[in-house]
């Protein structure tokens, strides 16, 4: 019994039982700073993606097909040269559910025709060389009116509607608690197709 007060004060030790008890909130902290610093990352490469979707979208082909020929001047009866209104062209905006690619006037335009899926697909492919996790399903692309584009423009199409890509519904998995994922915020970009010509460069 005379030993139980002297093993009691023994201070031995003491320095690796402390660090015992703080080394699994250091290892928690760390994965922690990981899985925040990746997080960024993530961020920034669905910026830069959508970035370089935008940069695409407006160089080549419109996936709205309906529109490239379509003459506001001809068909619409707009006066040649005359700004196309937006009680003309609104906007259309373009997604893929499942595979399927559909584009939808927003207030009132032209029969946008079949959609240019291989247009559509072209702008995701871009966009993954940034973000290879991001699919299809992830990627709208919106034709807004800007106001800009003229009747019977004999360089491209009449419109010239502002492009807008946005990366939607990604989702970023931790690696701090396997299992623990969360919704990136949606990310857009935008530029205005002044000069599409409806044929595709590379």
């Amino acid at each position: 019994m005379r030993y139980i007060p002297r093993l009691l004060s023994n201070q031995k030790a003491s320095t690796a039982a402390e660090f015992a008890m703080v080394l699994p909130l250091l290892i928690i902290l760390l994965l922690g700073l990981i899985d925040a610093g990746r997080f960024m990352w993530t961020c920034n490469r669905a910026e830069k993606a959508t970035q370089m979707g935008a940069r695409y979208a407006v160089a080549t082909d419109i996936i709205p097909a309906g529109l490239v020929g379509y003459r506001f001047a001809v068909s619409g009866g707009i006066p040649q040269g005359d700004q196309i209104p937006q009680s003309s062209f609104g906007g259309a905006n373009c997604q893929s559910s499942s595979g399927t690619v559909t584009c939808t006037c927003t207030g009132t335009c032209p029969n946008l025709g079949t959609p240019n899926t291989t247009a559509f697909n072209n702008i995701v492919a871009r966009m993954r060389l940034f973000m290879p996790e991001l699919t299809a399903d992830n990627v709208k692309v919106d034709y807004t009116y800007s106001g800009l584009g003229y009747a019977g423009d004999p360089n491209g199409i009449d419109v010239a509607p502002l492009v807008k890509v946005s990366l939607r519904n990604v989702l970023f998995r931790a690696n701090l608690l396997a299992g623990f994922s969360i919704t990136l915020p949606d990310f857009s970009a935008g530029l205005t197709l002044e000069d599409g010509s409806g044929t595709a460069s590379n």
